[in-house]
């Protein structure tokens, strides 16, 4: 049975018991996948990583990644009530599809944009390359013409930009204007908001609902956050391990979901009211699955009793971590502007902020990964080195730093003890021995164990990665955790359990923690206290709470306004 949307246009593509195996083994990964895509609606396929909802996206477009191939079922693009199989046309017709009739949006847009060419030339070249109309006069104007339909500037002057001088939201937007430039009746949009924030995806959101409604585009919203597929969506289906588990109208499957799986992934969306509790249950795929788990009383997260002293430790003036007027400037541009924050013993700061806001330029120099600011970074009462090649090994060993990615902060050619051990040996004062120990140690910490201690981080999923490099933060003991928004590149399922591993660690080592992000619907989820970055100034600071429930300042009502909800 296909996905009938609520607002079912004609059928624009159509996807049909589609199998797909791995080239070395013949393992399928998509097991007979069939869904519709209607003209001026959007289906949005969910699923965890490793579910094979951008598999099954890819081949719309006729394409399949490396190491993969087609072994069954067919894609029929829909022209005048007519189907074309994509998938047995030669590659070079395929191509001209591609970008044509057929679009497709990455999740990242730094990978979608030439970094040495002006954006306005850069939908040039695909208007070009699809030969959109009769002259380059016709298809510069349609360059004009794109730009305000993403909500961007037409005129010459915003075309000349290059994509290092466009904010992350806005190099979306140019992702989605090359899409949809030769005007496609099929849009594939493949996790276009995953590591926005909540008002740049808030516009990214509206201006893709506009296009479809608008020019009736059949869309295809890949996606793991249901509190999005909400927002965008007519339709969903629920994949799981290369199957479609559950389908239907947007409000059935989120509101009356059959499938425990389904369930299970809408318990781990994390709500603002912190009424839930996003934690861990046992893994259906081999990660860890959210479940409610209630934790303390109350919604907010509770203190360990280091943060009770903490408390009353900065009543009276004292803070493990402060900063003082940290100033920081490039050139005229200034990026952080006199900051005084104060983090206690045990207390877990959440530091938010959009894109550009400064709030990951202020964590790098808290750890000393950025030593060009004026101010004071001060520890247990002592101002710090800049650089971390100034300050002391006791001193590094008390800051350490979780970074974004899971993907880029291992080295890939080292095991997984081997990256682990690297601070290790940076501090000194223990043997091969000791320090295989300590790695044991850290690996049953963030629930790995030790025979992730040989393996390497090609072997590993997302979330595994990620609590591997929280194994190597952990190591040195340290006073304090800057987790620089560890989850925005992973999946509500695994976020969810990096947040519960946090909360725990954090509750049993008494370690302060610094917790960067955009997502503020993940506050009461892993914070005390709340601090709000714009534009380089902390314009509100206190209790979680208090925060969220009387914001004092205007940019802090927007950004709770702008939060995705169920």
């Amino acid at each position: 049975m296909n996905i009938e949307t609520t607002t079912a246009g004609p059928i624009a593509l159509r996807v049909r018991d589609l199998r797909v195996a791995a080239t070395a083994g013949g393992k399928e990964v998509l097991h007979g996948v069939s869904f519709d895509l209607h003209a001026g609606a959007m289906l949005a396929l969910v699923g965890q990583s490793g579910s094979g909802k951008t598999t099954a996206g890819l081949a719309c477009l006729g394409h399949f990644r490396r190491g993969l191939r087609h072994t069954g079922g067919g894609v029929d693009l829909y022209q005048d009530g007519e189907p074309l199989d994509v998938l047995d046309l030669p590659e070079p017709d395929r191509r001209r599809l591609r970008g044509g009739r057929i679009s497709y949006v990455p999740q990242d847009p730094a990978l979608s944009l030439n970094p040495a060419m002006r954006v306005g030339d850069q939908i040039l070249e695909v208007l070009r390359v699809h030969g959109f109309g009769g002259s380059d006069a016709e298809r510069r104007a349609r360059v004009a013409e794109v730009l305000p339909e993403v909500g961007l500037p037409g005129d010459s002057e915003y075309q000349r930009r290059y994509p290092h001088q466009l904010s992350g939201g806005q190099q979306q937007r140019i992702g989605i204007a090359m899409a949809f430039a030769c005007r496609p009746s099929v849009m594939v949009l493949d996790e276009p908001t995953t590591g926005l924030d909540v008002t740049t995806q808030a516009l990214v959101l509206e201006t893709i609902h506009e296009l479809t409604r608008r020019h009736d585009v059949a869309g295809l919203y890949i996606t793991h956050d249901l509190a999005v597929v909400a927002e965008v969506a007519d339709a969903v289906a629920v994949m799981l391990t290369g199957d479609i588990v559950e389908r239907g109208d947007c409000p059935e499957v989120l509101y009356s979901p059959r499938h425990e799986y389904t369930r299970r992934l809408l318990r781990a969306v994390p709500d603002l009211e912190g009424e839930r509790r996003i934690g861990r249950t046992e893994a259906i795929t081999g990660e860890h699955l959210a479940e409610s788990v209630p934790r303390g009383s109350g919604p907010s997260v509770r203190a360990s009793p280091a943060a009770d002293r903490a408390e009353a430790a900065a009543e009276a003036g004292a803070a493990l971590l402060r900063t003082k007027d940290l100033r920081l400037s490039y050139g005229k541009a200034r990026i952080l502007e006199g900051i005084d924050i104060a983090l206690g013993a045990g207390e877990s700061m959440m530091l938010l902020g959009e894109s550009g806001s400064g709030k990951t330029t202020l964590s790098r120099c808290i750890a000393g990964l950025n030593s060009r600011y004026h101010g004071d970074v001060v520890l247990s009462g002592g101002a710090l080195a800049r650089g971390t090649r100034q300050r002391t090994a006791e001193e590094r060993r008390s800051i350490q730093y979780v970074f974004q990615s899971p993907f880029s902060s291992l080295n890939p050619r080292r095991t997984i003890g081997e990256s682990i051990e690297v601070p290790l040996r940076m501090t000194g004062g223990t043997d091969r021995r000791q320090r295989r120990a300590k790695v044991q140690e850290a690996l049953d910490q963030v629930e790995l164990g030790r025979s992730f201690i040989d393996r390497r981080p090609g072997d590993l999923s997302g979330g595994e990665r990620q609590r591997a490099a929280i194994a190597r933060a952990l190591v040195n003991a340290p006073s304090v955790l800057v987790c620089d928004e560890v989850t925005s590149a992973l999946d509500v399922s695994v976020q969810a359990a990096i947040i519960d591993l946090l909360r725990t660690l954090q509750w049993e080592t008494g370690m302060a923690m610094l917790f960067v992000t955009h997502n503020i619907a993940l506050a009461r989820h892993i914070a005390q206290r709340l601090a709000v970055l714009q534009s380089g100034r902390i314009v509100e600071n206190g209790p979680v709470d208090e925060v969220l429930d009387d914001p004092q300042h205007h940019y802090t009502r927007e950004l709770i306004a702008h939060i995705p909800r169920m």
